[in-house]
């Protein structure tokens, strides 16, 4: 038989990788440890942590976090989106005073920001006619500073949302005379909103746990501050910390699914080459060939 005539086979070798195989042992067995010693400390109660999750008092701060969420973001998104069409402006006035807003609520701890606004009465005892403590509630002062924070990151979110749709779009829209708040509403905005959702899905769910932070002023009694009032009376801590982590955990799976479906819907028409951030923690979806 003539050399030509063969067939020659190859063999495919498989490489190796020991160290990932050793790492992945390992962690499987300090993840199994751990749980374990979680699961069978006698420190933690879990029939007290079932009680605490159903309790009315948790439930009731479950929903004075979800409400302050959902207020924080559609507050942030519209004064996100309002500075980003300023900081993109041919106006200069519009433009310094949308990158001061960002430069300034981005760059300052959103603890501070919350105490700043409860406290405000000790800098303005008066607004107008009206007394400042009156005006300004310790709910309405936690919404301010969550809502004003995020607008400052809704801001650079939205600004490269728009950045990225190719201005030969702009210019179409414009030859067709569209004005430039139609061309921004109708072409440029929803091409953007492929950029935009991914990360102002992030936000959502970074919002929904920053809503913690309003425990610092005490006065508004969401998750965080229900639990704390109930173990500083009872004195089981660890128990009803773990009832609100189990809290989170289940608002933030909610939002993670929600994030893959507003994906996916907004990413229609457009060829991915990897599934989503939110797809790849959950799993949904095909791994890319």
């Amino acid at each position: 038989m003539s050399r030509t005539s063969q067939t020659t086979a190859t063999d495919v070798v498989v490489l190796r990788h020991h160290g990932r195989t050793l790492a992945a042992v390992v962690v499987a067995f300090l993840t199994a440890a751990l749980l374990y010693s979680v699961f069978t400390n006698e420190k933690i109660h879990w029939d007290v942590v079932r009680k605490a999750f159903f309790s009315r008092p948790i439930i009731s701060g479950v929903w004075v976090t979800i409400l302050l969420t959902v207020i924080a973001m559609v507050s942030g998104v519209v004064l996100g989106t309002l500075s980003a069409i300023g900081a993109l402006s041919t106006n200069f006035v519009l433009r310094i005073i949308s990158t001061a807003f960002t430069w300034f609520f981005r760059g300052t701890p959103l603890v501070v920001q919350i105490l700043f606004w409860f406290n405000l009465a000790l800098f303005f005892p008066q607004i107008g006619p009206w007394d400042t403590n009156d005006l300004i509630s310790p709910f309405t002062a936690a919404a301010l500073a969550l809502s004003l924070n995020e607008g400052a990151y809704m801001s650079e979110i939205v600004r490269a949302g728009i950045q990225s749709v190719d201005r030969g779009q702009t210019e179409a829209a414009q030859s067709l005379g569209l004005s430039p708040v139609q061309t921004l509403r109708r072409v440029v905005l929803p091409q953007a909103m492929r950029i935009i959702v991914p990360p102002t899905g992030n936000e959502t769910i970074s919002m929904l746990k920053s809503t913690s932070l309003v425990s610092v002023i005490g006065s508004v009694y969401d998750l965080l501050t229900r639990a704390q009032i109930t173990y500083r009376k009872t004195g089981q801590v660890i128990d009803y910390l773990i009832a609100v982590s189990l809290w989170y955990l289940f608002l933030t799976s909610i939002l993670t699914v929600a994030q893959y479906f507003i994906e996916r819907h907004f990413g229609r028409g457009f060829v991915h080459g990897s599934t989503s951030s939110a797809t790849r923690r959950l799993g949904f979806g095909k791994a890319p060939a």
